[in-house]
This record gives structure tokens, sequence and C-alpha cells, in this order.
């Protein structure tokens, strides 16, 4: 099984520097300011949609209780808000076709 490799934020700002033409510290900059407003945007409690990538949406769990799978005590779990992603129908298409 190969392993997979992983884009990286230096990666993203290469691709920037390679394609776009921006300087290195530019495209740097680029990259950290798009994932900044992405963050901000998610802790004020708002989706993020990329189209043609995906989305980001924030879901409320509420309490449940759990179980501890060693000793089968049941363990409240708390609410809690969860960060969730769903690739759009274009990169879906992309990844079965392998390219």
């Amino acid at each position: 099984m190969a392993i997979a490799a992983t884009l990286t934020r230096a990666d993203l700002a290469d691709a920037l520097n390679r394609e776009v033409g921006l300087s290195r510290a530019d495209a740097s900059r680029l990259v950290e300011q798009i994932l900044h407003h992405m963050c901000e945007a998610l802790s004020r409690g708002e989706n993020v949609k990329i189209s043609g990538f995906g989305s980001f949406i924030l879901r409320d769990k509420g309490e449940r209780v759990g179980r501890n799978p060693k000793t089968g005590v049941e363990v409240p779990i708390a609410p809690r808000r969860v960060l969730t992603f769903r690739a759009s129908q274009l990169l879906r298409d992309r990844i079965v076709s392998g390219g």
C-alpha cells in the first residue's frame, strides 16, 4: 500500500509562486490570509463554501450517553460543535476518476 502524500501550506505557496508568479513571501502571506479568513468565519459560526471544492459545515451535536468499551460503564458526552467537510460533486468525480 502506498503512503499518501500530504499537501501543506508551503506546497500551496509554492504552487502560487510557480503558477501565478507571486513572490514566495507574497504567496505564503496569501495562503495564510485565506486560511485565517476561513478560520475566522468558522469561529463566528459561519459555514465556508468553496465552489467546485466543497463545504466546511458546523454541526451542533446534542448531549448523549456513551459507553466505555472496556468497562461498559455509561458516560455522558457533553453537547458540542463539530466541523465536517462535504466534498462537492465535482471534487468527488475527480477523486473517483483519479485525476
